[in-house]
C-alpha cells in the first residue's frame, strides 16, 4: 500500500482481520530489508501472503471505516482522453486510475485512503475535483497495467468465436478468405461488438475525427467514449464493418445501410448498420436489437398498475387506432412490439408494416417497406387488408394516404398500431387532422393515445435512501409534504452500473383515452388547450406527473425526469 500501512497494520488489528500473533509472526519474518524497503509495507504483504488477510477484506474494512466505496476495476475501460490525462507513470507511481469525468469531477479509484496529499497534487494540476473511491491494490496493478497497455475489450478469441462456455458469437458473412495479416481487424471488430452487447449499449458509434478515431457506446441513452484503435487502423476497420455489414466496399460517395447478426448467450442479436461519408473518412454507427427486450412484460416498460390496466383494455380492443407519439429514440418501437407480443395469441392474425422490420417475431407477418420497387407504407397496407388480419401495426403514420388507411381499416372491425412524431399525446389528434384527416374520422376511429419519454432508472445494486432538496422538489412541481411515506432513492455508483448509479431505463407517459364527451369534441373541432382541459378533468396525468410518481417510489431521480420531460404549465 503505502507509508501508511503501519495505520493499516494497527487498524485490521484492531478489527480482528489478522490477530496480534500474526503481526508479530511477519514481523519476525522479515529478514534483512532492501534499501529504501518500508518494514510495514512487507509485512503487510507477508500476511496476505500468507493468506492471514486478503487485500479485499482490508479494502472493505477501510471503506467501511472512512465511508468510501469500493468499487470492482476488474472490467472497467476508462476512455483515451482521461489516461492521457492521468499518465501511466502517475498511475502506478501513485496507484491510481481515473474512472469517469462527471463534470468537472473526476471519479478515480484509488488504494490508500490516507494518502489525501496525492489527491490534492493531483486536483490542483488537473483543476478538477476529484471524488475517489477504493479498489484493492492488487486489483488496481492489475487495472492499470491493463488498461494503460490497451486491453480495454477483456475479451479472449475464442469468446469472440462462439467457443467459451457462454456462447457468445457473432456470425460472420459467408464468403472470403481470412488473411492471416487481417486476424487482429477481425478479433477488435468482433470484440467491440460482444463488449457493446455485454455492456447493453444499444448503439455503437465508429467516428473519423482529424487525428483519431472515435468510438462510442450508447448506454442508457448516454454516449460513453471508449478506447478506440489507432487512427491508421481506420480503414480496416471500416472495410471490415461494411464486409460484415454486406455493403459495398468500393462505395464511399452515399450513405449505406446493412445489417449484422450477432449471437450472444443464446439469443440471437441484429445490429443495424449505417454508413455515413464524412470529412475525416466514413462514419459508422450500429444500432444493436436486442430481441430480448421484446420479450418485457408491460410492468418492465416501467408502467404503474393503473396505467398498465388502462393499456391493456386499449391494445385489446377489437378496432380502432391506438397512436404511440414521442421523438426519435423515445422508446416508441419497444413499447409497440410489447403491446403486439402482450396480444399475440393464436386466435389472432397480426400483421406489420414496417421501414426498416426492427425485429423479427414469431408468430406475426412483417411486411418491408421497399419504395423503390413501389411497396411504400400505403401500397402495403392495402395488401394487407386483403389478408383478413385481426390487428394490423404501422410503423409511422407520416402522409395523408396511410393515415386514411389506417382510418379506413379501424372504422371496417380492425384494430390498428402506430406512431406519431409529437410532443404529447393530445397532440396526435391536432396531427392527424393537420395531416388531412377529417375531424369526425379522427373522432369515430382514435381510441387513445400514449406518449412517452425514457428515464435512466435508479441502479438496484447501489440504490441509497435520498432526500431531494427543496429547490429539487420545487423544480419538478413536489413538496416536502408528498415526501411522506415515499422511497426516493440514488445510486451511489459501482461496478454493475459503471459508477454511473443508473442501470437500465424505464418510460414516463401520458395516457389518452378518447371518451365518449372527447369524441364529440374532436367531431366539433375543439383547440387542443380544451381538449388538453378535458383530458385532465377525466383523469390524465401528464408525463411530469408520471415522472413524480416515480421519483417519488425511487425509480428514478429528479435530475432524469427534468431532463425527459416539460413542465406541465408549458403545455
Amino acid at each position: 500500500m503505502t507509508t501508511a500501512d503501519d495505520f493499516v497494520i494497527q487498524f485490521i488489528q484492531d478489527k480482528g482481520l489478522v490477530s496480534p500473533d500474526d503481526v508479530a509472526a511477519a514481523r519476525s519474518a522479515l529478514g534483512e530489508l532492501k534499501e529504501g524497503q518500508n518494514p510495514d509495507t512487507v509485512a503487510l504483504e507477508h500476511l496476505v501472503a500468507e493468506k492471514k488477510v486478503t487485500w479485499q477484506s482490508i479494502t472493505q474494512a477501510l471503506g467501511a471505516e472512512f465511508d468510501m466505496e469500493v468499487v470492482d476495476v476488474s472490467q472497467v475501460a476508462p476512455a483515451e482522453e482521461l489516461l492521457k490525462l492521468v499518465g501511466r507513470e502517475q498511475a502506478e507511481r501513485h496507484s491510481i486510475l481515473p474512472l469517469q469525468m462527471d463534470g468537472v469531477e473526476l471519479l478515480v479509484a484509488i488504494a490508500d485512503p490516507l494518502d489525501t496529499e496525492t489527491l490534492d497534487s493531483l486536483s490542483r494540476i488537473l483543476k478538477l475535483t476529484l471524488h475517489p473511491k477504493l479498489a484493492p491494490p492488487d486489483e488496481l496493478r492489475s487495472a492499470i497495467e491493463r488498461c494503460y497497455s490497451g486491453g480495454q475489450v477483456n475479451v479472449s478469441y475464442e469468446e469472440v468465436f462462439g467457443k467459451s462456455e457462454d456462447g457468445v458469437s457473432v456470425e460472420l458473412p459467408q464468403g472470403g478468405e481470412v488473411k492471416e495479416d487481417d486476424a487482429p481487424i477481425i478479433r477488435y471488430v468482433n470484440s467491440l461488438i460482444v463488449d457493446a452487447i455485454r455492456r447493453k449499449a444499444s448503439d455503437i458509434h465508429l467516428e473519423p475525427l482529424e487525428k483519431r478515431f472515435r468510438v462510442r457506446f450508447r448506454i442508457d441513452g448516454v454516449l460513453q467514449e471508449m478506447k478506440g484503435p489507432p487512427k491508421r487502423l481506420q480503414p480496416s476497420v471500416i472495410s471490415r464493418l461494411k464486409l460484415m455489414a454486406d455493403v459495398s466496399l468500393a462505395e464511399k460517395r452515399i450513405p449505406q445501410d446493412g445489417r449484422i447478426q450477432a449471437r450472444t448467450g443464446g439469443r440471437d442479436i441484429d445490429l443495424r448498420v449505417s454508413v455515413l461519408p464524412t470529412v475525416y473518412g466514413e462514419s459508422i454507427v450500429m444500432r444493436i436489437l436486442d430481441k430480448e427486450g421484446l420479450k418485457l412484460g408491460l410492468p418492465e416498460l416501467g408502467f404503474f398498475a393503473d396505467d398498465q390496466a388502462k393499456f391493456q383494455s386499449l391494445i385489446g380492443g377489437s378496432d380502432g387506432v391506438f397512436l404511440v407519439t414521442g421523438p426519435t429514440g423515445s422508446g416508441k418501437s419497444t413499447t409497440l412490439y410489447s403491446a403486439l407480443n402482450y396480444i399475440n395469441k393464436p386466435d389472432r392474425k397480426i400483421i406489420t408494416v414496417e421501414d426498416p422490420v426492427e425485429y423479427q417475431m414469431a408468430g406475426i407477418n412483417q411486411v418491408q417497406v421497399k419504395r423503390d420497387v413501389g411497396m411504400t407504407f400505403a401500397a402495403a397496407l392495402r395488401a394487407m387488408l386483403r389478408q383478413a388480419p385481426n390487428v394490423v401495426m404501422i410503423g409511422e403514420i407520416r402522409d395523408l394516404e396511410t393515415a386514411e388507411i389506417a382510418i379506413n381499416a379501424a372504422l371496417t372491425g380492425h384494430m390498428v398500431f402506430s406512431t406519431l412524431h409529437t410532443n404529447d399525446s393530445v397532440s396526435a389528434v391536432t396531427r392527424l387532422v393537420d395531416i388531412g384527416v377529417k375531424p369526425f374520422l379522427v373522432s369515430a376511429a382514435l381510441r387513445g393515445a400514449l406518449a412517452q419519454r425514457l428515464v435512466r432508472r435508479v441502479c438496484q445494486n447501489c440504490a441509497q435512501p435520498h432526500t431531494p432538496s427543496s429547490k429539487e422538489l420545487m423544480s419538478v412541481g413536489l413538496t416536502e409534504k408528498d415526501l411522506a411515506g415515499a422511497t426516493p432513492m440514488k445510486g451511489a455508483g459501482c461496478a454493475k452500473c459503471g459508477e454511473r448509479g443508473y442501470k437500465g431505463r424505464r418510460g414516463v407517459f401520458e395516457l389518452f383515452v378518447i371518451t365518449e364527451e372527447i369524441q364529440e369534441m374532436i367531431y366539433s373541432g375543439a383547440t387542443l388547450v380544451d381538449l388538453r382541459r378535458k383530458a385532465r378533468e377525466a383523469g390524465m396525468r401528464t408525463m411530469r406527473e408520471d415522472g413524480m410518481r416515480k421519483i417519488l417510489s425511487g425509480m428514478t431521480t429528479v435530475e432524469e425526469v427534468i431532463s425527459a420531460t416539460v413542465a406541465d404549465d408549458v403545455l
